[in-house]
C-alpha cells in the first residue's frame, strides 16, 4: 500500500505591514519659498510695500486728475442720452449731435458767467465806494443804538476793534493776501472746469468705442451679457443726471422770479446759487434756501421772511410733486438706498461723492438685479458634498 505522507499544520504567513505614509512633496512654489534665504525673503517683502508705497503716493498725486476725468465721464453719461436722441431724430451723424450739445452746454455756461461777473464787479465796487458810508448808517441804525445799549462798552468797543482792523495800513497786507487767495481758488476753478468740458467732449465723441474696447477685455461668450449691463448702467446715469438737472433749473428759474419781485439783492446770483444748490441730492436745496434767505436781510428782515416762506413751499412741493414724477423715471432707486447712498457718498467724497452717489448704488442695483440674482436663480440643485 502507498504510505500517506502526514499532514503538516504550518501557520499562515502574517500579513506584510502597511508601508508608511509619505508626505506629498511640497509644490514647486513652495519648495521654492523654503529654500529662499530669509534675508532675501524679508527684502522681497520689504520692496513690495515699497512699490505699494509708490502707487500710493502716485494716486495721491493724481487725485485731482481722477476728480476731473471721473467727473468728465459722469457728465459724458448724462449728455449722451440726448446725443443719442438727437441722432435718431434728426438722421444727424455722431460728430455732429455732439458738436450741438457741447455748443449748447457752452453758450449756457457763458451766459451764466457773463450774467453774474458783472453784477459781481458792480456790487464789490459800490462796496468798496459806499462803504464808509454804510458804517455810519449802521452806528445811526436804531438795532445799533439797542445793541450798544444793552451791551454797552463791550459792544462798542468790538465794534470799534473790527473798524480799526479794516482801517489800519498794516493789516492791508493780510486781507490783501487773502483776496490773492481767493482769486487764485476762483482761477483754479475755471481751469478745472475747462479741463473738465474738454475731456467730456472727448469722451461723448468717443463713448461708444469705449465700450466696445471694454467689451474686449471680457471673453467672447459673455460679451452680449457685459454690454446689455454697460447700457443699463450707462443709461441709468444719464437719465439721474437729465432728471437732477431739471429739477435744479426748475428751482433756478422759479427763484429768479420770485427774488425778482421781492427785491432781493442780486436775484441772477441767488438763482444760481439756488441751482447749484439742486444738483446735491437731499441737503442741496435746503442749503441753498437758507443761503439765499440770508442774503436777503440785506434789503430787509421782511423780505428774506418772504424768501424763506417761498423756499419753505417749494422743497414741500419738490419732494411730494416734481421729485417724484422725474425721478422715478430716471432711477428706481428705493427711497432708503438714497439717503444711505448720499449720507455715505457726502462722507467718503464730500459734495462730489454725494453728487455721484445716487447713480452709483443705481448701478449697483442693476449689476444685483443682471447679474446676481439670475445666477443664483439658476442653482436649483444642492451641489455635491465632497465626501458625503
Amino acid at each position: 500500500m502507498r504510505r500517506r505522507r502526514p499532514i503538516v499544520k504550518t501557520e499562515s504567513a502574517a500579513a506584510p505591514a502597511p508601508a508608511p505614509v509619505r508626505p506629498a512633496p511640497p509644490t514647486t512654489a513652495a519648495a521654492a519659498i523654503a529654500r529662499i534665504n530669509p534675508f532675501v525673503f524679508g527684502l522681497f517683502g520689504a520692496l513690495g510695500v515699497l512699490v505699494a508705497l509708490t502707487l500710493g503716493g502716485i494716486l495721491t498725486q493724481l487725485a485731482t486728475v481722477l476728480v476731473y476725468i471721473g467727473f468728465a465721464v459722469f457728465l459724458a453719461l448724462g449728455l449722451d442720452p440726448i446725443v443719442t436722441a438727437l441722432e435718431r431724430r434728426f438722421s444727424l451723424p455722431r460728430g455732429g449731435a455732439v458738436a450741438i450739445v457741447v455748443a449748447v452746454v457752452l453758450l449756457l455756461f457763458a451766459g451764466i458767467v457773463l450774467a453774474i461777473v458783472p453784477i459781481l464787479v458792480t456790487q464789490i465796487s459800490n462796496l468798496i465806494e459806499n462803504g464808509p458810508q454804510m458804517v455810519e448808517d449802521i452806528r445811526a441804525s436804531g438795532w445799533y443804538q439797542d445793541l450798544t445799549a444793552q451791551f454797552g462798552a463791550s459792544f462798542e468797543d468790538a465794534t470799534a476793534a473790527a473798524l480799526d482792523f479794516v482801517q489800519d495800513p498794516s493789516n492791508l497786507v493780510n486781507i490783501g493776501g487773502g483776496v490773492l487767495a481767493v482769486g487764485t481758488g476762483i482761477a483754479g476753478g475755471f481751469t478745472g472746469v475747462t479741463i473738465v468740458l474738454i475731456l467730456t467732449l472727448y469722451f461723448m465723441a468717443s463713448l461708444r468705442s469705449m465700450k466696445k474696447v471694454a467689451a474686449r477685455f471680457v471673453p467672447a461668450y459673455q460679451r452680449e451679457t457685459f454690454t446689455g449691463l454697460v447700457e443699463d448702467v450707462s443709461g441709468a446715469v444719464g437719465r439721474y443726471v437729465i432728471g437732477q438737472v431739471s429739477l435744479a433749473l426748475v428751482n433756478g428759474v422759479l427763484s429768479l422770479f420770485m427774488l425778482s419781485i421781492i427785491g432781493a439783492p442780486v436775484p441772477a446770483l441767488l438763482a444760481l446759487i439756488a441751482f447749484i444748490g439742486s444738483m446735491i441730492p437731499l441737503v442741496g436745496t435746503l442749503s441753498a434756501s437758507i443761503v439765499n434767505s440770508l442774503i436777503c436781510l440785506i434789503v430787509s428782515p421782511v423780505t428774506a421772511l418772504i424768501a424763506f416762506c417761498y423756499y419753505l413751499v417749494y422743497m414741500q412741493i419738490e419732494a411730494y410733486v416734481l421729485s417724484p414724477r422725474i425721478m422715478s423715471k430716471a432711477v428706481a432707486v428705493p427711497g432708503s438706498l438714497v439717503v444711505i447712498a448720499a449720507v455715505a457718498g457726502g462722507a467718503l467724497g464730500g459734495i462730489a461723492g454725494a453728487l455721484v452717489a445716487i447713480p452709483v448704488a443705481a448701478s449697483i442695483i442693476i449689476v444685483v438685479q443682471k447679474v446676481l440674482f439670475p445666477a443664483q436663480d439658476r442653482k436649483v440643485v444642492a451641489p455635491d458634498v465632497i465626501g458625503r
